[in-house]
This record gives structure tokens, C-alpha cells and sequence, in this order.
């Protein structure tokens, strides 16, 4: 950090208070937060899951083994930074408990963008290459944390993957196994919304809340998507009561802050008007 030129002497009123101001907020601060480290923990265990994703594969059980006792100890130190409850060590060895659980819940989200998407070759290439199983995969990471109460670390690694990705999910959100985003750059997913499973989501989504006011905090503010539901680009769904029933389509663009049953269809039909002219170059040019 490059060091900053001192007030000049002597110091006027204004300044001596704001200088105080900064001295107590930084004596009464948290402790920081680890970020870096963090997120590093969090690309290690994805790779130690998914060894598509790893520079070197691990050669056999016991360096397996090893590595997950040091991700463990890691993740314990790094949870005694933000003062997790119960005990970061308990709370550690909870997480990687949870590790083979959690590995066959995004196979199947990696199984259903390989079946959803023309353009995929595979398992292997999903987990290795495309942003929509990453962001998912992170998220899942965070929603572990999140449900566990520890504070920060959550809404730094959903913004980790949001920077990575463009792909936006709160840890907060509950979603179902078989998930898929295509593409997925835009896509936003609120705090309260609850996905079912085998969910198709294109980019450009948002499942937001109807209102923004603070007083609004702690109760269900996002839509809940039910099983089998596609939704396509550019569609915003908003509202804690909204509910959009199983199997069902929502086409592109779609503005919807109500409810629909199960089976249905919603669309956006856009009038378009085409015309020709015998010579385009009589036509008005429009710079924007």
C-alpha cells in the first residue's frame, strides 16, 4: 500500500475528528476477512471432487486421503477467522463430511446440461469448461455455509463465481438437484427462491423480489419454481407468493408476478413490423 501524505499541522477541527472516526472503526472492526484464501479452499475442493477440473490428478486413495485432512484443517483455520458456531473444527469436519453427498448432487446437474444442451460433449467437458456447472457447483458450496449460519463467507463466494461467471445466486437459494443454466450471463436468483429439481434456466433470468424495502428482510420474497420448469432468456419472474407449477414452460421475456399452474405455457408475443424499400439507402439512419 503506498503510504498517504499526512494532514498538514496544524490539523483543523474537521480533520482531527475525521481521523478519530477512522482510528475507532478500524480498533473496533472485525477481524478481517480471509477472501483470497477462501475462495482459493473453494477451487481446491472442486477440484479434488472433479479431477477434469485439476491441473494434476491425485495418483491414488491415500493422496486422496491426505488431501482432504489438510482441506480440512485449512477450512477449520479459515472458519475460526469469522468466529463460525459450533466450533470451526466441528463445523469443518461436518462440511467434508458432506463432500460425497454433494459431489453426486452436481454430477446430476452436470448429467442434465449434457442432456439439455445440443452443444455439449459430454460430462467431462460440463465440469471442465462450462460456466453454468461452475456457478452451480460454487453455489452449492456457499448454501452449505449459509445454512450453517456462518456469516460473510456464503456472499463472498456467490460473488466469486458472480465476478468468474455473470451468473448471480444468492447462497441463500434453495435449489434441487438436476439443474441446469444454459449460458446463464444476466441470470439473477434472489435470496428466498426455492428451484425444485430438473430446472432448465436460460440467460438473462430473474427470479426477483416484487419490492426491495428493508422491512421486507427474513420472510419469502423470491418465486418458487417448481419441478421440471424451463424458463427462457430474458423472462423475470417476481414475488414470495409466486408460484410457477411443474412442468411448465416460460418463454423469453416474460414479465410475470403471478402464479401458474402446473402444465402451462406463458409467452411473450411481440408485434413486429417488417418493411422494404425499393432503395435502402433512402432510409433514416439511426445513431444511438
Amino acid at each position: 500500500m503506498r503510504p498517504v501524505a499526512a494532514f498538514p499541522s496544524p490539523m483543523s477541527a474537521y480533520e482531527s475528528d475525521f481521523l478519530h472516526t477512522l482510528a475507532q472503526a478500524h480498533r473496533y472492526t472485525a477481524a478481517p476477512l480471509p477472501a483470497a484464501a477462501f475462495c482459493q479452499l473453494a477451487e481446491q475442493l472442486l477440484e479434488l471432487l472433479f479431477p477434469e477440473r485439476a491441473a494434476r490428478p491425485l495418483r491414488d486413495a491415500d493422496a486422496i486421503a491426505a488431501t482432504l485432512r489438510l482441506l480440512q484443517d485449512d477450512l477449520a483455520y479459515l472458519l475460526r477467522a469469522v468466529a463460525a458456531t459450533p466450533s470451526a473444527t466441528e463445523l469443518a469436519v461436518a462440511l467434508m463430511a458432506g463432500l460425497p453427498v454433494l459431489r453426486e448432487t452436481l454430477l446430476l446437474d452436470a448429467a442434465a446440461i449434457v442432456a439439455a444442451d445440443p452443444a455439449a460433449q459430454g460430462v467431462e467437458e460440463v465440469i471442465s469448461t462450462y460456466p453454468g456447472f461452475y456457478a452451480i457447483a460454487m453455489h452449492r458450496f456457499a448454501h452449505g455455509l449459509y445454512l450453517r449460519g456462518v456469516p460473510r463467507v456464503p456472499r463472498l463466494l456467490s460473488e466469486y463465481a458472480h465476478q468468474r461467471t455473470g451468473i448471480d445466486i444468492h447462497p441463500g437459494a434453495r435449489i434441487g438437484p438436476s439443474f441446469c443454466i444454459d449460458h446463464g450471463t444476466g441470470l439473477v436468483i434472489g435470496e428466498t427462491c426455492v428451484i425444485g429439481a430438473g430446472v432448465k434456466i436460460f440467460q438473462g433470468v430473474t427470479l426477483g423480489a416484487l419490492s426491495v424495502a428493508k422491512h421486507l428482510q427474513g420472510i419469502k420474497r423470491h418465486p418458487t419454481i417448481e419441478d421440471n420448469v424451463v424458463i427462457y432468456a430474458g423472462a423475470t419472474i417476481l414475488g414470495g407468493s409466486t408460484t410457477v407449477g411443474s412442468h411448465s414452460i416460460i418463454g423469453g421475456n416474460v414479465w410475470l408476478t403471478e402464479s401458474v399452474p402446473s402444465h402451462s405455457r406463458v409467452y411473450h408475443q411481440a408485434h413486429i413490423t417488417v418493411t422494404r424499400s425499393q432503395d435502402p439507402r433512402e432510409d433514416i439512419m439511426f445513431s444511438i
